[in-house]
């Protein structure tokens, strides 16, 4: 049965959970010659924002900044103990993503989450575009696409918690594993079409339930295995079923 994530303490896990790089970078020994000092600053700022990026993404998905709630600049500067500019450089990465909303003169706020309507919007778009994906991915699969997908099913891990840090490897995973069925269908504005909903995201800061990971990933080694074997019928109708698991059986019913 699946039942509503626990969200942590929000000081307490900011304090344990957003630990910000502050101290000098060592160069890669494998880089061939010597960085000059500009190129190291550049590469310690990129850093920088990756890790608040991280940090703030993390918050988003766990609830710790509850959805629609305001973003204080500011007040996560001072959390992480650096100046506003990684902070506003991360929130606008976050904001391509769906996850933060820029309000003129107001600032930042958190995504509200999905509405029942945006829900099923988002689910038609699915049954629309990936069933039909996996089709053709079937129908043009070589031994390169093959070894990409099971590459990339090798790669998944099931989730350890049922916080985002548990379940953020899941997570990229099935955004990956979608994205490369995309590809593997041979339409670029299919895939591009598809990592543009960052339906992964949005879904899983929806809710999520431990048991949800083995569920996914034994319907992706089904969806693998249709493909590689050429089976265009099999692949369209095992991608059907993991869309349609998906919204009804995991999903869906938090709206009741």
């Amino acid at each position: 049965m699946i039942t509503s994530v626990t969200l942590p303490n929000p000081t307490g896990w900011v304090k344990a959970a957003t630990r910000i790089r502050r101290e000098p970078m060592t160069e890669p020994t494998h880089l061939v010659g010597t960085p000059q000092p500009q190129d190291r600053r550049l590469l310690r700022r990129q850093m920088l924002v990756d890790d608040v990026y991280e940090a703030i993404k993390t918050m988003l998905m766990d609830h710790v900044i509850r959805p629609g709630a305001r973003i204080s600049i500011d007040g996560l500067a001072r959390e992480f103990q650096v100046s506003s500019t990684p902070v506003r450089e991360a929130l606008a990465r976050l904001e391509s993503e769906g996850l933060a909303v820029k309000e003129p003169l107001k600032g930042y706020r958190a995504t509200p989450l999905l509405s029942l309507a945006e829900f099923d919007d988002l689910y038609r778009f699915r049954q629309l575009l990936e069933p039909w994906a996996a089709r053709r991915a079937a129908e043009l699969i070589d031994d390169e696409g093959r070894a990409r997908l099971k590459a990339e099913l090798a790669n998944a891990v099931e989730p350890t918690s049922v916080d985002y840090a548990g379940y953020k490897s899941l997570t990229a995973h099935d955004n990956r594993f979608h994205l490369l069925i995309a590809a593997l269908s041979g339409s670029e504005q299919v895939r591009l079409a598809f990592e543009r909903t960052h339906c992964h995201l949005h879904i899983f800061r929806l809710h999520y339930d431990r048991d949800i990971g083995p569920e996914v990933l034994t319907e992706h080694r089904t969806l693998v295995e249709a493909i590689t074997s050429g089976d265009p019928t099999a692949a369209e109708s095992a991608m059907t079923q993991h869309i349609k698991n998906s919204m009804s059986h995991r999903l869906r019913r938090i709206y009741e």
